[in-house]
């Protein structure tokens, strides 16, 4: 099977420089251990053997929960340890012995269940491990074109014109069915939906069952489904939970089990001082939409396109594209959307260094002068005043972007750009 050059390379080959511990965690079948084992094979060109165990295995499994230390003596680093999240009692060994060999990037380890590992990394491992957030492949992986963190300037645009593919909506909407999954992509033989049925069947009846304790897959499964159809939807838990038949303390639960499993992310609603109308519930976007859409049952691009929740699945492509974008370059998205109880919305907000940039997301190839209506909604935040005459309060607007199907990037007016999907 074809390897996948994934653009987070540059990104673990850094922090393994900077820590003891590099963790890369992320969704299963993403390709965090076929990504390390390639690094491994380049550091191996360069006289480093790095040993490869996997604790999916019972047996190396058993060792490393029942004897740690042992376990250490015969993988001793520069070790990639695959599934770290089945063995967490070797992470205060891992400690010990970073601590006492001093070597960068001494231990590689990977991890599919953020949450419990997480708890357990920042206990045992705290200022001793470099973290990367590894998610499916981004359409830069894919068509093997540069990538960057999105900025939504005229000049950054423009300089992606000269390295990116102008691609049709069709070719969009294939993309966006297909999903993200490496595996789909280095291997064409293999067909989407037994793919997907057999990706859900294996993380219901590991992670689920181990996450969760959920009693009834089939329960969780016809959620998953619910959640996926509010793909790029504001939560509520009450309206989750009785559209599964499920407790709004269970439907917040499992909400928080497909956060850490990386089946979805919340996107939080920006607000300050200066904004006392805003809505503060977060926005729910499927980080893979071929997994939506399997879930939904769309059985091809051309029916998804035409369908009800084409715009939702739409959004959620172009948002895991620009979250992909900041989490690939090892930096934590900066990324907020808005909404008011006046149901005045903007789709996207990247919010660094003091400027806040709008972003709204429209499915059309010509959306018009509307599409950035409500970008005024944010003008008080640039006002002294409005912070009680505290100018360090005051925000900056940035150049907002309508990103459409439009063909060319091309001005609204003289602040924001309508700009091409394939651009991001």
């Amino acid at each position: 099977m074809a390897y996948i050059k994934r653009a987070a390379e540059d990104t673990i080959e850094r922090v393994s420089k900077m820590f003891p511990v590099l963790l890369v965690t992320g969704p299963r079948q993403v390709g965090k251990t076929t990504l390390l084992q390639q690094m491994a094979k380049i550091q191996q060109s360069a006289g480093v053997e790095r040993k490869y165990v996997t604790l999916d295995d019972p047996d190396v499994r058993y060792l490393a929960k029942r004897d740690p230390a042992l376990f250490l003596q015969r993988y001793s680093p520069p070790v990639l340890i695959d599934e770290i999240q089945y063995a967490t009692e070797l992470l205060p060994y891992i400690k010990m012995s970073a601590d006492r060999t001093k070597m960068k990037g001494g231990f590689w380890i990977t991890g599919s269940q953020v949450f419990r590992l997480m708890k357990n990394v920042s206990e045992s491992l705290a200022g001793r491990a470099g973290i990367v957030n590894l998610l499916g492949l981004s359409d830069a992986e894919i068509y093997q074109e540069p990538g960057e963190p999105y900025q939504t300037d005229a000049a950054y645009l423009m300089k992606r014109l000269s390295v990116r593919t102008p691609k049709s909506l069709n070719e969009i909407y294939s993309r966006i069915f297909k999903g993200s999954m490496p595996e789909l992509y280095a291997d064409e033989t293999v067909d989407w939906e037994t793919w997907y049925r057999s990706y859900v069947d294996t993380y219901l009846q590991r992670d689920i069952r181990d996450l969760a304790q959920v009693a009834d897959e089939m329960q969780f499964y016809n959620f998953m489904t619910i959640v996926a159809a509010h793909t790029s939807k504001p939560v509520i838990y009450e309206e989750l939970a009785g559209a599964a038949g499920i407790s709004a303390s269970t439907a917040k639960k499992w909400l928080s089990v497909l956060i850490s499993s990386h089946v979805i992310t919340l996107v939080p609603p920006y607000h300050n001082n200066a904004l006392k109308r805003v809505v503060k519930m977060p926005l729910l976007h499927f980080l893979d939409t071929g997994l939506a859409a399997y879930l939904l049952k769309w059985g091809n691009s051309q029916a998804l396109e035409r369908g009800a929740m084409s715009g939702a699945f739409f959004e959620s492509y172009v948002f895991s594209e620009i979250y992909k974008s900041y989490l690939n370059a090892g930096k934590e998205p900066p990324i907020y959307y808005y909404r008011d109880k006046d149901r005045k919305e903007i789709d996207l907000l990247i919010y660094q260094n003091g400027v806040l940039s709008p972003i709204e997301i429209k499915k059309a190839a010509s959306p018009g002068k509307t599409a950035i209506k409500n970008f005024n909604v944010l003008e008080p935040v640039t006002r002294e005043e409005s912070f009680g005459g505290l100018e360090s309060l005051k925000v900056e607007i940035g150049t907002g972007n309508v990103i459409c199907m439009a063909s060319d990037l091309l001005p609204v007016d003289a602040k924001n750009w309508y700009v091409p999907v394939w651009l991001i």
